[in-house]
């Protein structure tokens, strides 16, 4: 079906895998936020396209759930459809002596992709180890690390229209891949699969892309909280926006060290981390309202010495309007 059917599709169908009112706080890595009005965990296309028929017919907004990881989710919810692909299917082609392309589904775990690389003497993608989220997650974020994006790495995709559940395929030029953005944002199509350019290797090349792909672990454990939080909660500058800073710099961590922030200033159980001021972790029963109490407190801090105002990278989900803004 590469079309919404609305005649030839039954009310059973439709409500096979919709489910209602489903917390969501135990799927982010905030461990916050409340209940979806509908819930849906498509393993196929033709169960994503019911989703998205389901969510036409009831004109219900969608939110599309990936591991959670750059996310807050309101205390009041998500008022419509939570979409979480379960779409894991991973397989790989060479392309030449040396090179191959390799395929997964829009809800395999990045970690289980570069896994699978590994292990079938694939590398590359195992620059983004250690950092949490789905593919499609990470398309629609254009994942990056230092310098690696992983708009740099992605050859093709098939992605799925909102309305229409119309299937295609899309080149990397069709994504307009930026710092933080892609085309997906727009929210008119969902990413169903990703096809990365990697490397063949020897057996050798293996051996140290795993050595790597652990000192990266290392190194994130050791500057970065690993639960209770969203990751980076600001992104940074726009070289525009630092202009008049004395020392223009975009890194807006440097700001949030400067203003004394880190593992000092909370809200209820949301805390600053102590390992990275751009951090914002839940000690355990914090609140959604708490972490956006604390990130406005952040703001103000900032814009106060140094007249620019952090914005958030943490997408915010559920809320009324943004009050981040």
């Amino acid at each position: 079906m590469s079309t919404i059917d609305k005649q030839h599709l039954s009310k059973n169908q439709i409500f096979s895998h919709i489910k209602q009112n489903i917390s969501l706080g135990d799927k982010n890595w905030f461990q916050t936020g409340g209940c979806a009005q509908y819930y849906s965990e498509p393993t196929t296309n033709n169960e994503f396209q019911q989703a998205l028929q389901f969510a036409e017919l009831q004109n219900l907004d969608i939110f599309m759930l990936g591991q959670g990881a750059n996310i807050l989710i309101s205390d009041e919810g998500f008022h419509g459809l939570v979409i979480k692909p379960q779409l894991n299917q991973i397989t790989h082609q060479a392309t030449t002596p040396n090179a191959a392309t390799v395929t997964a589904g829009a809800g395999t775990s990045f970690h289980d992709l570069i896994d699978y690389c590994l292990d079938h003497n694939l590398t590359n993608l195992e620059e983004f180890s250690g950092i949490p989220g789905s593919v499609g997650g990470s398309v629609y974020i254009n994942l990056h690390y230092y310098e690696f994006f992983l708009a740099d790495f992605l050859d093709h995709a098939q992605i799925i229209h909102k309305k229409t559940g119309k299937i295609t395929t899309v080149d990397t030029h069709w994504f307009k891949f930026g710092y933080d953005e892609s085309e997906l944002q727009n929210k008119d199509y969902y990413l169903l699969s990703a096809t990365f350019r990697v490397q063949q290797a020897t057996d050798l090349e293996v051996a140290h892309a795993r050595g790597r792909r652990q000192e990266i672990i290392r190194h994130r454990t050791r500057r970065f909280p690993t639960t209770g939080t969203c990751g980076s909660f600001f992104r940074n500058f726009l070289p525009h926006e630092v202009q008049n800073t004395e020392k223009k710099l975009i890194y807006v961590a440097y700001y949030l060290d400067k203003i004394g922030v880190k593992g000092e200033l909370s809200v209820g159980n949301a805390i600053v981390s102590y390992q990275h001021a751009n951090m914002i972790v839940n000690k355990g029963n914090a609140t959604s309202s708490d972490i956006i109490k604390l990130a406005q407190i952040m703001q103000s801090k900032v814009q106060e010495e140094f007249g620019i105002r952090p914005q958030a990278e943490c997408q915010l989900i559920g809320f009324k309007d943004n009050p981040l803004a």
